[in-house]
């Protein structure tokens, strides 16, 4: 069953001229926003004035060339227009991923408007939106919460098995639970929907000796194609930049798709993920030599030694089963169970050597081993009514999942006669003696949630969505036991200007237990806040290119943020809790078809996060970011597409206790220049290159007490064959 979107129109009264092209050219954002507003570009061909959605739309099956999705249910769970959505939204479609080379979550979120990332260390990473560390990732709207204190390589997970990624940007607490203010990320999984025979092979060969193999194939598994599976497997093998450092992952996907029924399909699928890597870096390079002068070593300078190894291996199942109805309803019901694992042995640098012998530096190990077990289920029905002559659109469901994080670790240490001159390190070093091992935490957290939301149509240019979300939020275990209710309201209101801009205003509230602890070892309160949000979206074409304006404030209590120094007897960082936190700014994105052969998303990214002192709050992470990436198949040689895009962000700092005392080491503004080219050299069988660093710019990813190093350029060139 299907619905007409009101929102989905041919928007002809602003129709795609090629004029609109210069307006993009302008330095000034208000300019921009303005040209992208009012100056749509040129389509080669034109579409019927109102687009059907289906009720049951999951973007399976949307256009692959497009950076920009028509539909979502990114942050209400309703098939909405983006421009529907009454908060900053960001979809990174299958094509995207593709030109610009993103191969893993990670790369995907570092290139996604308003999101920046903290490279801890070689292995370690955390994104960070709006000021505030980013901890809901979600699988198919099943959500997990990832850990600051260890890694169990979410950030690197494959994108080779995912449609698309959807950032919400703002709290979200109606669909995750909580509602932590920085951002929601789903990964959507592929599926198969294919009835015939289909796939894709690449191969990919880069710098560092770097290797890639994928292959991706779709088939029917009986006569009518009712029953469908697909297969995405792939290989990865390869050094870095860094001495001695290796890194190998391989991958698996399975998904069977079976229509029982006309109106009822089955999903059954199950992921494997697994990578190791030698020689990982814990922590960086010390930031300054002991006379107080600032180090500057070599970007290959690997602090790790050479027994270093990180082992991680991911296994998730799942089940979906959705029932379509003929009134346009639908219910799904979504579970899940994941069980992730890590072995790591590593060694942390502490110190600051001597800048003519490189004594100084004494180090300790931590072997660490982890295990998070998920289990999640989610039901929920959504469906239009009728109200007083208007139709309206409602989901209700529930869910309920249970959180397993067990932990244990030994340590050693390791003397400064023991490691030597720093100078000359090469990671031939003692391991030293390993402590007994002790559990660090065995913890278990249960969520149970109810929600519900309603979106109503007030008159034809105004509709509301209001909704709510009750949880009941528990944790028992080792480390702590405790229990938290809440109630999360959100609210938003979107009004239609005209057929092709929309206003909104949004508001909602903050829930985020929280799973980092102070001094004392004690879990600190969940933090509590509000969120407030308002806009003006655009979109063009049937949603093929969109533009998005927003402006946003968030209120916080209870929020934790790092003292800089460990727990006592661990490798744990202490946090500690705030209140009176605000964080204010202004996002801008543009993303889409611009014409049939130029695809293009550009973002913008402004705010300022302060205590109620009027301090910083994470000031490491930049204010100001800019993120653009553009692809152009040449008309004149159509088997010929040209990219490229830069990546801006302003100056960051850490305020860290130096040998000279208190110090603030900064690191300075800077943009890294990507580049793509790919050429089609028959229907099947095409070439691509992708440069990234083009001007290999040296900076820092992360600099405070140690430091570390960013990527120098690379270049890849992968082959692929569709058939």
């Amino acid at each position: 069953m299907s619905f007409v979107a009101s929102r989905l129109r041919g928007n002809h009264a602003c129709g795609f001229r090629p004029s609109a092209v210069g307006g993009f050219t302008r330095s000034s954002l208000a300019l921009l926003v303005a040209a992208c507003c009012s100056t749509p570009v040129v389509m080669a061909a034109e579409s019927e004035d109102t687009i059907t959605v289906d009720a049951t739309a999951n973007g399976s099956m949307l256009p692959e060339q497009d950076y920009a999705v028509p539909v979502t249910r990114a942050g209400t769970k309703m098939a909405l227009t983006p421009r529907d959505i009454p908060q900053s939204v960001s979809v990174i479609t299958q094509q995207r991923m593709q030109d610009q080379d993103l191969q893993t979550i990670g790369d995907v979120l570092s290139n996604t408007t308003g999101i920046s990332a903290n490279n801890i260390d070689s292995d370690r990473s955390t994104y960070f939106s709006r000021g505030f560390f980013i901890n809901n990732y979600l699988y198919d709207d099943i959500p997990t919460t990832v850990d600051e204190v260890w890694n169990f390589g979410d950030a690197a997970g494959d994108t080779a098995i995912y449609q698309r990624i959807e950032v919400v940007r703002g709290a979200n607490g109606l669909m995750t639970g909580s509602g932590n203010p920085s951002a929601a990320i789903n990964m959507v999984r592929k599926h198969a929907d294919s009835r015939e025979l289909t796939g894709n092979l690449s191969a990919s060969y880069g710098r560092w000796n770097k290797q890639r193999y994928v292959g991706d194939v779709s088939t029917p598994l009986n006569a009518d194609g009712s029953v469908r599976g697909r297969a995405v497997a792939g290989y990865q093998d390869g050094d870095g930049w860094l001495d001695r450092y290796g890194n190998r992952k391989k991958f698996l996907y399975t998904v069977l798709d079976a229509d029982l029924t006309d109106s009822t399909k089955l999903s059954l699928g199950w992921e494997y993920q697994q990578s190791h890597t030698s020689n990982p870096t814990w922590g960086g390079l010390p930031t300054w030599y002991s006379d107080g002068s600032r180090t500057h070593y070599d970007r290959s300078f690997n602090p790790a030694p050479d027994w270093a190894y990180s082992d991680k291996e991911s296994n998730k199942i799942f089940a979906d089963l959705t029932q379509r109805f003929d009134n346009g309803w639908q219910a799904r019901v979504n579970a899940t169970h994941a069980k992730t694992t890590f072995d790591s042995k590593l060694m942390y640098a502490s110190g600051y050597p001597d800048k003519i012998t490189g004594d100084g530096v004494m180090a300790y190990g931590g072997w660490n081993k982890g295990t998070r077990k998920l289990d999640s289920l989610d039901a929920y029905a959504s469906g239009p009514f009728e109200l007083f002559g208007r139709q309206h659109e409602l989901v209700a469901g529930g869910s309920y999942s249970k959180q397993n994080n067990y932990y244990f670790n030994s340590q050693s240490m390791l003397s400064t006669a023991d490691v030597g001159n720093y100078n000359n390190w090469d990671g031939n070093v003692t391991q030293g003696s390993w402590s007994p091992w002790v559990v660090y935490a065995d913890d278990t957290l249960r969520q149970k949630s109810f929600y519900g939301a309603v979106r109503f149509s007030l008159a034809d240019p105004l509709s509301l969505i209001v909704g709510a979300r009750y949880t009941d939020w528990r944790a028992n275990g080792t480390t702590a036991t405790s229990s938290k209710d809440a109630v999360t309201p959100y609210a938003g209101l979107i009004y239609d200007i005209n057929d092709t801009y929309s206003a909104y205003i949004s508001y909602t509230e903050i829930f985020q237990p929280q799973t980092v602890r102070d001094a004392n070892r004690n879990y600190l309160d969940p933090t509590t806040g509000k969120n407030y949000e308002a806009g003006i979206k655009g979109d063009w074409h049937n949603s093929r290119l969109t533009a998005s304006l927003s402006v946003f404030r968030t209120e916080q209590d209870n929020l934790g943020v790092s003292t800089g120094a460990y727990i006592p007897g661990t490798a744990e960082m202490a946090y500690e809790s705030i209140s009176g936190t605000v964080s204010r700014g202004v996002e801008f994105e543009v993303n889409g078809a611009l014409t049939d052969n130029w695809q293009m998303t550009f973002g913008a990214s402004r705010f300022v996060a302060e205590d109620k002192d009027g301090e910083a709050v994470n000031p490491f992470m930049p204010r100001t970011t800019l993120k653009l990436f553009s692809s152009y198949r040449v008309p004149a040689l159509q088997a010929l597409t040209i990219g490229g895009g830069v990546n801006w962000q302003n100056h960051t700092w850490r305020d860290d206790a130096g040998p000279a005392g208190a110090s603030r080491p900064e690191q300075g503004s800077y943009a890294l220049v990507n580049l793509l080219a790919r050429y089609q050299v028959n229907q099947q069988f095409s070439l691509q290159a992708n440069v990234n660093n083009l001007l290999d710019k040296e900076y820092y990813d992360y600099l405070g007490s140690y430091a570390v190093y960013g990527a120098p350029r690379s270049v890849s060139v992968t082959a692929n064959y569709q058939f």
